[in-house]
């Protein structure tokens, strides 16, 4: 299964390598064909320098630690999505053939596309990684 992991994820999880959004990212990384965009990494950074620029040297450390296909994400005026910095995104998802798109991002949960599913990294982890025990494997 291919997944690409969108931003508001990536920057969760370098901050809270306890929370959800990181476990999502760790069993993708670990289970199946994790993708981040170029777009993605680039605004990464810039949420970081912005937010809580005493992280910056962590970056890529954090990034380091997954194995992922790097794909560009081409900007495109297709108005397949209502916030246009989430376009370079999506296409990159498109062109990339994934499976999943896992996104916290509200402008995801009204597109009317069949592939690729978008969901929370919350969804994910409900649907995807609780055993059958119960407990949560990552």
């Amino acid at each position: 299964m291919r997944i690409l992991v969108d931003t508001n994820v990536l920057f969760s999880a370098m901050l809270y390598p306890d929370g959800i959004p990181s476990r999502a990212l760790m069993y993708v990384s670990n289970n199946c064909d994790l993708v981040l965009s170029d777009y993605n990494i680039s605004e990464l950074r810039e949420i970081v320098e912005r937010k809580v620029p005493e992280h910056m040297a962590d970056i890529d450390v954090f990034l380091a630690k997954f194995a992922y296909e790097h794909v560009v994400a081409p900007i495109s005026p297709e108005k397949l999505i209502s916030d246009p910095k989430d376009a370079p995104v999506l296409n990159a998802a498109i062109i990339a053939d994934v499976d999943i798109i896992i996104s916290g991002d509200k402008h995801f949960e009204d597109l009317a596309l069949n592939r690729p599913v978008v969901m929370t990294a919350a969804k994910y982890v409900d649907e995807y990684i609780v055993e059958p025990d119960g407990y949560i494997s990552y």
